[in-house]
C-alpha cells in the first residue's frame, strides 16, 4: 500500500513475543484480516493482540495510545484497548510495536448492528470524549484530524484532480466548498478520535461495545467525529446520531467536509492496493450525495 512498507507475518510476531514478552510466548498467534492501512494485527491467545506498524509514519501510535488511553478510558462509556507492552525493533523489524488488549466482538463492517441504538451509543462515546480533560494534550500537526479544513484544501483539490471523471466532482466540490465556508468551531478545542470508520467500531450482541485505532487522536474541531453519519449511519439512524451528539448546522457542514476529504484522498492512494478502503470511500461519497 505504501512506499517503504515493511512486511510482517505470524512467525515474526511470534519471535518478537518470545524474545521480549516470554510470559506470552506459548499463546497461539493468528493474523487478523482487515483493510487497515498502517498496522498488521495478530491475535495473541484469547485476550491480547500484537500490533506491528508497517510504515514509519505509524510508529508513534503505540506510544500515543499507551500514554493517553489509560487517561481517557475512565471517562468513556465504550471500551478502548489498553496497551500492555511496548516492544522494540528486533530480527530486522525496524519499528516500535505494541501488545494491547483484544476487544471481543466483530467490527461494524461485518457485525450485526442495531443502527438506531448504535447512533445513541456512539454519540455517548463522542460526547464523553469531547468532555474529557485536555490538559497536556500534544500539539496537533498541520492538517491532522481536527484541524481547520482549509489546511487540507490543497490536498483535497489534488486528489479530486487525480480522480478525474471517476467521481461527480461538481457534487463533491459543493460539499467541500460548503464545509470550507461554514462558521469555524467557536472553541475550545476538544479530544477527537478522528477515524470513527466502521472498521474501528467493535460490535457484540448487536450493540457497540468498543472503539479501537486511536492513531488520529488529537485535540481539535469536534466536527471531525461526525464522520459516522455518512460512513455508518443512514436515514433515521443518521438523524438519531445528529440529535444525540447535539451538533449545529455549521458543525454538520464541517463534518460532511471531513467525510468527503478522507474518502476522496483515500481513493487515488489505495485504488490498486486496498479494495476494502475503496469500497468504504465510495459508500461515503454516495451517502454524502444523498444529504440535502
Amino acid at each position: 500500500m505504501h512506499d517503504g512498507q515493511v512486511r510482517t507475518d505470524a512467525d515474526l510476531a511470534g519471535r518478537l513475543i518470545a524474545s521480549q514478552f516470554p510470559q506470552w510466548q506459548r499463546l497461539p498467534i493468528t493474523p487478523v484480516e482487515s483493510f487497515g492501512t498502517d498496522h498488521d494485527v495478530y491475535r495473541l491467545g484469547e485476550a491480547l493482540s500484537v500490533r506491528l506498524p508497517v510504515i514509519a509514519w505509524a510508529t508513534a501510535q503505540a506510544d500515543k495510545e499507551a500514554l493517553w488511553l489509560p487517561r481517557l478510558a475512565p471517562h468513556l462509556p465504550l471500551r478502548v484497548p489498553l496497551t500492555l507492552g511496548i516492544g522494540q525493533p528486533e530480527f530486522g523489524y525496524p519499528f516500535t510495536w505494541s501488545v494491547t488488549e483484544w476487544l471481543a466482538g466483530e467490527d461494524a463492517v461485518n457485525g450485526d448492528l442495531d443502527l438506531t441504538r448504535a447512533a445513541e451509543d456512539l454519540a455517548g462515546f463522542v460526547s464523553a470524549l469531547r468532555a474529557a480533560p485536555t490538559d497536556g494534550a500534544p500539539d496537533r500537526p498541520p492538517g491532522a484530524r481536527g484541524s481547520p479544513l482549509a489546511e487540507l484544501d490543497a490536498n483535497m483539490r489534488d486528489a479530486l484532480a487525480r480522480l478525474g471523471d471517476g467521481v461527480d466532482r461538481t457534487a463533491v466540490e459543493r460539499v467541500w466548498d460548503e464545509a470550507l465556508e461554514a462558521e469555524a468551531h467557536p472553541g475550545p478545542e476538544v479530544w477527537v478520535h478522528g477515524d470513527l470508520l466502521p472498521g474501528n467500531l467493535i460490535v457484540a450482541g448487536r450493540r457497540l461495545t468498543g472503539v479501537i485505532d486511536f492513531g488520529g487522536l488529537n485535540v481539535g474541531d469536534p466536527a471531525c467525529d461526525l464522520q459516522p453519519a455518512w460512513s455508518l449511519f443512514r436515514g433515521a439512524s443518521r438523524d438519531a446520531y445528529r440529535e444525540a451528539v447535539r451538533t449545529d448546522d455549521a458543525a454538520w457542514l464541517r463534518g460532511r467536509g471531513w467525510s468527503a476529504v478522507q474518502a476522496v484522498m483515500a481513493l487515488p492512494y489505495y485504488w490498486d492496493t486496498n479494495p476494502g478502503i475503496v469500497r468504504q470511500s465510495w459508500r461515503v461519497l454516495a451517502s454524502l450525495g444523498g444529504v440535502g
